[in-house]
């Protein structure tokens, strides 16, 4: 079973630090989900808060993918979280083209444990009872979100970060633990916006406090005989928890290259010298402040 899945921001942003051409083209979405399709991929995960990608996705069309995505933040000055939650899944299926959706996730977990957290449990219940939405659950960006989450409410599919470097979920016990409860496990950020895969000369200045562990990286990995992009991909796929590594694409032969290096490596190489609890590093919100 391809492991693999599509995540899909830049198709409607331009995003990643080591993004060189903004966002993909239509005709290139075209060309990527084709080749997706051809390479056994079917899952794409998107978000209303990505710009334009549930637009573009609709526009080209999706038909036969899994496609799972987000809810924004619970807007301050809304009372009927009900409605709010209707019409913003309404919404989303007509940019997508869709009548069902496979995943529907909570971009800010927090709004759980908030005064109106009841209600959006109960909003995302309905959608998942009535068949529009067959699992519900929640995106972080750390597992220390996970203690409330599991306390409020029951969940379906969690999305987390986890590479080479950022590990959290793994030493954490969470993988473990959300697939002894029967929980699908998406991991994202596996290339840590591309970070890992950059010519070490280009790696931007205020990477440079971390210097020596990029310099490990890369003599570790000629020392290894494999590509960045084969040493990322092993690891998260290797993990019998892990149910689908997210990728994010420009192209279609940035994905071949992708499928490909996914296919490639026989062994997994011991890249553990990476791992790091450093949060500047690891959580790519903090790095517009280094």
């Amino acid at each position: 079973m391809m492991k693999i899945a599509l995540g899909t921001v830049q198709f409607g942003l331009d995003y990643g630090v080591a993004n060189e051409d903004g966002q993909v083209r239509a005709t290139e979405v075209q060309q990527i989900l084709s080749e997706s399709k051809k390479s056994g991929i079917d899952t794409l995960d998107t978000a209303i808060a990505y710009g334009t990608s549930e637009e573009v996705l609709g526009k080209v069309g999706i038909d036969g993918f899994r496609v799972v995505t987000k809810l924004p933040s619970l807007p301050t000055n809304n009372g009927d979280v009900f409605r709010w939650v209707r019409d913003q899944v309404e919404a989303s299926l007509a940019r997508l083209g869709q009548k069902k959706l496979y995943g529907l996730l909570l971009h800010r977990p927090e709004d759980l444990s908030g005064s109106r957290g009841g209600q959006l449990i109960q909003a995302l219940a309905d959608l998942k009872d009535v068949g529009i939405v067959q699992k519900i659950g929640v995106s972080i960006y750390s597992p220390d979100e996970l203690e409330m989450v599991c306390k409020k409410i029951n969940i379906d599919l969690v999305q987390a970060p986890l590479n080479v470097v950022d590990r959290r979920m793994e030493t954490s016990g969470w993988l473990d633990r959300l697939k002894s409860d029967g929980v699908e496990i998406h991991t994202r950020s596996v290339f840590l916006q591309g970070l890992l895969l950059m010519e070490r000369s280009k790696i931007p200045m205020k990477f440079s406090r971390w210097s020596n562990m990029w310099n490990i990286w890369q003599e570790n990995l000629r020392e290894l005989g494999v590509t960045p992009l084969e040493a990322c991909l092993s690891y998260p796929l290797s993990l019998d928890q892990v149910d689908q590594v997210m990728v994010g694409v420009d192209s279609a032969k940035h994905l071949q290259d992708i499928i490909s290096a996914a296919s490639s490596v026989d062994h997994v190489p011991d890249t553990s010298f990476m791992l790091s609890n450093d949060k500047n590093l690891i959580n790519p919100y903090n790095w517009n402040h280094l």
